[in-house]
């Protein structure tokens, strides 16, 4: 995500004057797909990585990401990853990712937060990433999400009260949609936005009916411990959308303020992986 001139803001609602239009302007930058699928038994699959998923890993842990299609309220057929621990996990974070990535370009990161946090990790790809089917709309972005926690609750029988949803940078949007609608275990908002409009206009105040992402406004219908992380120098997202979605969150727990962290490296501080600890062991209750 990046600010915009006034010439290229009117010519995002100009060409044509719709909000999902502007949203899938703004937002989304699907990259060549880096994996693949293959079938083993039933509706499991294996996932194949191209060489643009860059796996540092070995075949055993690749072997632990199970792969499947679910269908979504829209009709798009979307790719998802389940991961596991391997032991007993505490909790199963539901991931939301970037803008500019996919399943098998984030399955690196995914095996890692996995060891690191001893937690299973539910992901996907939004509707047009990857080998999803479908167009990136900020409508799919919801219905997408909705799929996947139906599938969490129902196939893999996940009590929401062990359920952590963690949306990073576009993936805040479908986390935060999700994260007021129903009560989980917690909520970690990493590099997130308050709205697509505030993007372009960091002092707007005021989110207008053709505002994609209005993230600011359901912040504050959630009613689970929620964790904000932001860098203080992020140029992609500018700091100020992590303090106004932290004052606007009821149930916002001691945020993580990354001094000097970007937008893309917070996860390589020490302090961040200490945070998202202490979030599960100590902010976060179980049921």
């Amino acid at each position: 995500m990046s600010r915009f001139t006034l010439k290229q803001f009117c010519f995002l609602f100009c060409c044509p004057p719709c909000p999902s239009s502007v949203a899938a302007k703004i937002a989304f930058l699907p990259p060549d797909p880096s994996y693949q699928f293959q079938a083993v038994s039933g509706s499991k699959h294996s996932i194949i990585l191209k060489e643009n998923a860059h796996w540092m890993y070995s075949e055993a842990d690749l072997r632990k990401l199970e792969g499947f299609f679910v269908r979504t309220k829209r009709g798009n057929k979307i790719a998802c990853v389940f991961v596991r621990y391997g032991g007993k996990p505490r909790f199963t974070l539901l991931f939301s990712h970037g803008n500019a990535v996919d399943l098998g370009q984030c399955s690196n990161y995914y095996v890692w937060l996995c060891s690191q946090l001893k937690c299973d990790i539910m992901s996907y790809d939004y509707s047009g990433y990857g080998i999803s089917g479908g167009t990136p709309y900020e409508r799919n972005l919801y219905s997408d999400i909705e799929a996947v926690w139906c599938v969490l609750r129902n196939r893999y029988n996940v009590n929401p009260a062990k359920v952590i949803l963690y949306g990073y940078s576009i993936g805040t949007v479908p986390t935060i949609h999700l994260a007021a609608k129903n009560r989980v275990a917690g909520v970690v908002i990493h590099s997130g936005l308050m709205s697509g409009l505030r993007m372009a206009f960091p002092d707007m105040n005021t989110t207008l009916c053709c505002d994609p992402f209005p993230s600011v406004d359901r912040v504050r219908n959630i009613d689970s411990p929620t964790l904000i992380i932001h860098g203080t120098d992020d140029d992609i997202i500018d700091f100020s959308h992590g303090l106004g979605l932290h004052s606007n969150c009821p149930t916002a727990v001691a945020p993580l303020w990354v001094d000097g962290g970007g937008h893309n490296d917070l996860e390589n501080r020490p302090v961040f992986l200490d945070r998202l600890k202490v979030f599960l062991n100590v902010d976060v209750s179980v049921d």
